[in-house]
């Protein structure tokens, strides 16, 4: 089924895996990412890349093994994973995003499918990983399940999500939003408080203890992220991702004060070649599926 992309359509009672659990989160989630590829992959794209080698060794990811990518978005991680010498299975919410991966990398099985109901049977992977994908899911708890689910006894499962509080880097278009007076809309929901969870790497191990992972630990990634305002500034422009419907929820107008304020802020990260160096921090979680006794 290499490199075929088609939409599944097997019901969860079919597979084993949870019921839809649809939240107002998951919804906003849906609707801040479609259509936002091309965007995607000329801004925040390039960010996300960063963690992408320690990810896979932190899984374990190597030569023959069975791997699932989720939350793939444009296929760089499975690309990289396949580089590994492993047979790649990927799968994302957004159709756009599924396309382009199956395109990119041929010799991936792609499929749209969301978390937290993978189309896969129990026990299929020897790893799991997912990059970011965490930050886009309404109850992360039973997402994780459902990770742990489809991971063979003893496979890895690793994971990144952006750490709490959050590297000045990644602060800088929240800033320019709140400098310009705009704020988060009524229509993108935060994550519900029961369902969220300590962004520190105490919060994310204990969220891997608690879904019954073994060997579960987490790590800090720091790194600056090199780009330009242009570059930086048209994902939210275009509304992509959360903060891409705060920019865009006030019209035109409101576009243009996110702008001007973004600007200005932006001077702070400024190099002396007019680019932009922006530091960023996430959290690498791993652990381990226990063995069957």
């Amino acid at each position: 089924m290499g490199g075929e992309l088609g939409e599944q359509v097997v019901k969860a009672a079919e597979v084993g895996g949870a019921a839809r659990v649809q939240t107002p989160f998951d919804v906003s989630e849906r609707r801040a990412w479609a259509g936002s590829v091309a965007a995607y992959e000329a801004g925040f794209g390039r960010l996300c890349a960063y963690p992408v080698p320690a990810l896979l060794d932190a899984a374990g990811v190597g030569q023959g093994m069975r791997v699932l990518d989720v939350g793939t978005g444009p296929g760089l991680v499975a690309a990289a994973a396949g580089a590994r010498g492993v047979q790649v299975v990927a799968v994302d919410a957004e159709p756009g995003m599924a396309k382009r991966a199956a395109q990119g990398v041929p010799d991936a099985a792609v499929y749209i499918a969301a978390l937290p109901q993978l189309p896969f049977m129990r026990n299929q992977f020897d790893a799991v990983i997912g990059n970011f994908v965490l930050n886009h899911v309404g109850r992360p708890r039973v997402a994780l399940a459902e990770l742990r689910r489809v991971t063979r006894p003893g496979g890895r499962i690793a994971l990144t999500v952006w750490a709490v509080p959050a590297a000045s880097g990644q602060a800088l278009l929240g800033r320019a939003a709140a400098a310009a007076g705009v704020p988060r809309p009524a229509d993108v929901p935060a994550l519900a408080p029961e369902d969220d969870f300590p962004r520190t790497e105490e919060g994310l191990t204990a969220l891997l203890n608690e879904a019954g992972l073994t060997e579960a630990g987490c790590r800090s990634l720091a790194w600056d992220h090199h780009t330009t305002v242009e570059e930086w500034w048209q994902g939210p422009a275009a509304g992509v991702a959360t903060i891409g419907r705060v920019v865009t929820s006030q019209g035109v107008e409101g576009v243009e004060r996110v702008r001007r304020h973004f600007a200005l802020l932006a001077e702070e990260f400024t190099d002396g070649d007019g680019g932009l160096v922006l530091p960023h921090r996430a959290l690498l979680a791993y652990g381990r599926v226990r063995q069957a006794s």
